[in-house]
């Protein structure tokens, strides 16, 4: 993602207002960015954004296909979009957004009240997303941390479940030293805690290519949770882990992260009726 507008972080006020428990956007955690990553924009902890590597590991940056009458549009934004124009949005046919929330168990983002509320002030059907760093702590301690910071879940037709950012590693090894089997054991310890504070099955957003490297392309979660498949090039191509079909594709990041709900707008407020 590159930032579209320049913002000033979010008053307490707003956080409060949004039920965000007020947490300090300064890691205490020391995660060094890599090279790849810096040149990417993540420049500190908690500067990790959806498919900050998609990009680079991408075959073709081709325009999507022609759009299918049953799909949604949305977008999705982190910190580096500071204060967003909502309604520029809407009126480019956005139609729900994700906002991220957490990293960690270390970050939370300034500008979360601002994109999560805005969203919701425009109509659109908005969510949160939390970027997983596996070698810090355990699925249970940052699925906690994620709802207690904007990961909760209500059903009022607007709110979709959380979801999971599980990719490349910004700060170091692809796979954040994990095996593949306890990469899927975390995995799973963050799903099933999600599940018992919200009563949702968490969105797992990832890549062909990360899945197969670090959980050894497991079909643990195929039946159960939702995928957000990110993938820039005119198709989503093969899927990850045996899923038999995509709910949302991270298609492009240009200008903004764009994404494809796949289903018209009654099947996307289903999702969010959970």
């Amino acid at each position: 993602m590159k930032s579209l507008v320049t913002g000033v972080a979010v008053s307490l006020g707003l956080l409060l207002a949004a039920g965000v428990t007020p947490a300090t956007a300064v890691p205490t955690a020391p995660h060094q960015p890599t090279a790849e990553a810096r040149q990417h924009g993540i420049a500190n902890a908690g500067d990790a954004y959806m498919g900050w590597r998609q990009s680079s590991t991408a075959a073709t940056a081709s325009a999507p296909a022609a759009v299918p009458a049953a799909t949604v549009e949305g977008i999705d934004v982190s910190s580096h979009q500071g204060n967003v124009n909502w309604a520029s949005q809407w009126s480019a046919g956005k139609r729900f957004a994700y906002v991220k929330a957490t990293e960690g168990n270390y970050y939370s983002n300034p500008y979360f009240a601002q994109q999560y509320n805005g969203s919701y002030g425009v109509g659109m059907i908005r969510g949160a997303y939390h970027f997983a760093t596996p070698n810090d702590s355990s699925g249970a301690n940052q699925a906690n941390y994620f709802v207690d910071r904007g990961g909760a879940w209500s059903r009022d037709g607007r709110t979709l479940p959380g979801a999971l950012d599980i990719e490349y590693n910004p700060y170091g090894a692809t796979c954040y030293g994990l095996s593949q089997a306890a990469m899927v054991n975390w995995v799973r310890d963050f799903l099933n805690t999600y599940k018992a504070r919200t009563g949702r099955d968490a969105v797992i957003y990832t890549n062909l290519d990360w899945w197969t490297r670090c959980t050894g392309n497991s079909t643990a979660f195929n039946g159960t949770n939702p995928l957000w498949v990110a993938r820039y090039a005119s198709a989503p191509g093969t899927l990850p882990g045996g899923w038999p079909f995509h709910t949302i594709w991270q298609y492009s990041s240009t200008p903004i992260d764009q994404n494809r709900f796949n289903g018209d707008q009654s099947r996307l407020v289903a999702l969010a009726n959970g």
